[in-house]
């Protein structure tokens, strides 16, 4: 079996300089990393998140890149949805979570055999200090999140992980609280930190900051 694992949370925010200025005051950090998805036309901001539970988990603020033509295709998370940006000019918020696996074609393999067309397998890249992050990622054409962002991304690194050049931010993930998955994609999705629920599609990330416990929902 193909194991999945916690890769990184999506706040979506209008702007970056909103998503930066809500996370400093929700979690008590400042993400410092990021650039530009020439693939999607947007861009993030990222940090660490990581715990001695999920030790490369991290957080990633993501916007429209107004300085980037259009990428031709639908944004993925939902982006370009005028239900999402009306969400998003009300203020930045977690509105998905990315898996990682070992062999990403397998892990969409399993879900289209459980009714879930997880989208099309993706190669993108982005440029940093320490070099070119390269990964594959599936994304839908329609850019749909799917169960409104309780099932995840899956995404799968080609050489080196964010993490590995970041600094601890003193924010640590715990867990994340999902309800909603049919039982066929939690089977698919099972990965440490995560619990499952019933009810309705939910996601809830529980947090250790230097402010104290932060639960982020997407509802």
């Amino acid at each position: 079996m193909n194991a999945l694992a916690i890769d990184h949370l999506v706040i979506g925010a209008r702007t970056l300089d909103e998503g930066v200025a809500w996370c400093e005051a929700t979690l008590g950090a400042r993400p410092t990393g990021g650039g530009k998805h020439a693939l999607m036309g947007t861009h993030n901001r990222v940090m660490s998140i990581a715990s001695a539970a999920l030790p490369r988990a991290y957080l990633e603020i993501i916007a429209i890149d107004p300085q980037a033509p259009h990428p031709g295709r639908t944004r993925w998370f939902d982006l370009d949805s005028p239900a999402m940006q009306a969400v998003l000019a009300q203020g930045p918020r977690l509105v998905h979570w990315v898996a990682r696996c070992e062999d990403i074609d397998a892990c969409c393999a399993r879900l289209r055999e459980a009714g879930i067309d997880r989208g099309e397998v993706l190669g993108a890249q982005r440029e940093t200090e320490r070099g070119l992050l390269r990964w594959r990622i599936s994304v839908r054409p329609d850019g749909a999140r799917l169960f409104d962002g309780a099932l995840p991304t899956l995404i799968q690194w080609t050489h080196e992980h964010p993490v590995d050049g970041m600094c601890d931010s003193g924010v640590h993930l715990q867990r994340l609280e999902i309800g909603g998955l049919p039982a066929t994609a939690q089977a698919v999705c099972s990965a440490p930190g995560v619990r499952f629920a019933d009810g309705p599609p939910t996601l809830a990330a529980i947090l250790s900051t230097p402010q104290g416990e932060v639960r982020l929902t997407t509802c």
